[in-house]
């Protein structure tokens, strides 16, 4: 007796190694599945504050404009995968029905088939990305029954400087805006070229001395929105952000009022200060803003006399 269980221990080992082995492939299997559905889950967290997550009209349209691009290249993409992944089947060695022709040299409506698919997605692509752009221009304005509200934005070393010139007040690193109200931009730079960008409310656009770009932009939704700048610009360049505070009509009008009864002026004097670079300036605001300041900024900016640049005689000059 004792010598059968001995025979049959090789078998029974088998068949527990194997019953292991099934187990650890089905743990394997389970543990896979949680991977790629914790990386998916992942993945798509990184979609919130971003261009996929619009809270703007502009925002959403080109948010529209990439969905529609995907799609058309997923429709030649798809197809083209499961056709390879066909015809490698269909020739597979052990496929007697497949035909071999080795001589074949030509066949125009291949050639057709070919071309002609490509031709059709560049023509798809760039007619969505055409249209959208002239949609999307940055110059063009809103369609909104509200007054826009203008402000003027400088790009610096290494901070952004936010105008509101109808408001007589500005603010450093800080935009608080209307929920629901167009926005109308008028930007320059007072340093090297920058670009402004706020990825939940649309489009970037570049600052640039000497130059007045301009954006309109808006928020749907109440909410704080984050900025940045989307072109390196020295040293502070990482710490070149701000936030969008998108706020309802009375609390921003409360807001001016609360800007207008505190912080200091913004004269030539003190935006030579301003202007000097500087790294993770906190938020704060000015009282009053000398008239023609964003104009004085842009003409010195245009002046070829570096001798100028960010005195405040040059910029009284330059305001008058």
């Amino acid at each position: 007796m004792r010598y059968g269980v001995l025979q049959r221990l090789p078998a029974m080992l088998n068949r527990l190694s194997l019953r292991t082995t099934v187990e650890s492939s089905g743990s394997i299997r389970a543990v896979s599945v949680v991977a790629i559905v914790l990386i998916g889950a992942a993945a798509l967290g990184g979609c919130s504050e971003g261009v996929l997550d619009p809270k703007g009209p502009i925002a959403s349209g080109e948010r529209q404009i990439l969905f529609n691009s995907l799609g058309i290249m997923l429709a030649i993409v798809i197809p083209t995968i499961l056709a390879t992944l066909g015809v490698a089947f269909w020739f597979r060695s052990s496929n007697t029905r497949a035909v071999y022709l080795p001589d074949f040299e030509y066949s125009g409506r291949l050639e057709l088939l070919v071309w002609s698919i490509p031709a059709m997605t560049v023509l798809l692509v760039g007619g969505v990305a055409w249209i959208g752009a002239h949609d999307l221009d940055p110059h063009k304005p809103i369609s909104s029954t509200a007054k826009p509200l203008n402000v003027q934005v400088v790009s610096l070393d290494w901070k952004w400087l936010f105008i509101y010139p109808e408001q007589g007040i500005a603010s450093v690193n800080q935009l608080t805006v209307p929920a629901g109200i167009p926005i109308s931009f008028e930007l320059t730079s007072a340093t090297v070229m920058n670009s402004f960008f706020v990825p939940q409310l649309g489009s970037q656009i570049y600052t640039m001395s000497g130059m007045a770009t301009h954006l309109q932009l808006q928020a749907d939704h109440v909410g704080a929105y984050p900025g940045l700048s989307a072109n390196f610009s020295g040293d502070g360049f990482a710490d070149m952000r701000f936030t969008v505070d998108a706020v309802p009509p009375e609390q921003f009008a409360q807001w001016v009022t609360a800007a207008r009864n505190g912080g200091p002026e913004l004269d030539a004097a003190s935006y030579v200060d301003l202007a000097k670079p500087s790294h993770a300036v906190a938020p704060f605001t000015y009282r009053s803003v000398a008239p023609g300041l964003f104009s004085g900024i842009l003409k010195v900016g245009m002046s070829m006399d570096d001798s100028l640049y960010l005195t405040p005689p040059a910029l009284q000059k330059a305001e008058k």
